[in-house]
């Protein structure tokens, strides 16, 4: 699954369809394809949206109840996911990214909103440790980045927000103000290179795709559009050329199993890439060769 410095594997887990799921699906994104199975988690799960990922392990962070169980896989071996440990206090909808060492978990709903960034390493099955604080409490948010920088914009505080924040991925610390989105919302998925972190859709339900260039500081800039306005959309990765955007919620009322991607070098609007096994909501992704991952 990673060759050349870079990997192409996606895992999307969990969701609702419309009842919750612990499904996991699979594709490569250098591939257009459909999904196929991975295995399961651990119990049923529709408030995931928070993952993080190294080159070799996928982590889920938190969930339905809310919980602050971690679960892992491993990107080269299908099969069901196993106890990592848990995150300093119970959250769902949380948002997370990091490097090949260290993941963060950032914000999200315990039950009110929380500013409560925490980070786990990779290499260990552990409990998570206190790493700082975001700028403003806020849930569903969407968080990407580089190997240096962990970015994470918009969010639901409790209404729609617009801040995007950073950390620096190898320290600890309260998050600094990046700039702002062009559209505040919540729900919607960030993936990223080494140097572009995309944010695509949410609530209130948008197509809209913008992006930042993570070495600087600054308000995000338009990149183009979603195939459909999507909302509820945790599953996401990259392979540092392909960004991609899977599953989510489509007004009036449906659950979508489509993939779309973007690709970073460009601006432009997103392709279909394919579908998931079964279209739902509130599922969370990533993958073993994105931004954090040079």
């Amino acid at each position: 699954p990673k060759g050349g410095g870079v990997g192409n594997t996606c895992i999307v887990g969990g969701g609702e369809a419309p009842g919750s799921s612990n499904v996991m699906d699979t594709f490569q994104i250098n591939i257009l394809s459909n999904a196929i199975d991975f295995g399961d988690l651990i119990a049923v799960n529709h408030d995931l949206y928070g993952t993080t990922a190294s080159a070799t392990r996928l982590l889920f962070l938190g969930g339905t109840g809310p919980s602050d169980v971690i679960q892992y896989v491993a990107f080269a071996s299908k099969g069901n996911a196993a106890d990592f440990g848990n995150l300093t206090a119970a959250a769902r909808v949380t948002t997370g990214h990091g490097n090949d060492t260290r993941g963060l978990r950032a914000g999200g709903f315990a039950p009110g909103v929380t500013n409560v960034i925490d980070y786990v390493t990779f290499a260990t099955t552990s409990n998570a440790t206190d790493f700082g604080d975001l700028t403003v409490a806020r849930g569903i948010a969407m968080a990407s980045g580089s190997n240096t920088r962990t970015v994470v914009g918009g969010g639901n505080d409790p209404g729609a927000s617009n801040v995007i924040d950073y950390v620096t991925t190898a320290s600890t610390g309260n998050a600094v103000d990046f700039g702002d989105l062009t559209l505040a919302r919540w729900g919607g998925s960030s993936s990223s290179s080494t140097t572009r972190s995309v944010f695509g859709g949410g609530s209130p339900s948008t197509n809209v795709i913008d992006y930042v260039t993570i070495g600087s500081t600054g308000n995000a800039s338009d990149f183009g559009d979603l195939t459909v306005a999507t909302e509820a959309m945790g599953g996401r990765g990259s392979n540092q050329t392909r960004g991609v955007f899977a599953g989510g919620y489509i007004s009036p009322g449906a659950d979508t199993n489509v993939i779309q991607y973007v690709t970073f070098g460009s601006t432009g609007n997103a392709i279909d890439f394919g579908d998931l096994v079964t279209a739902r909501r509130g599922n969370a992704g990533y993958s073993n060769g994105h931004g954090g991952l040079s």
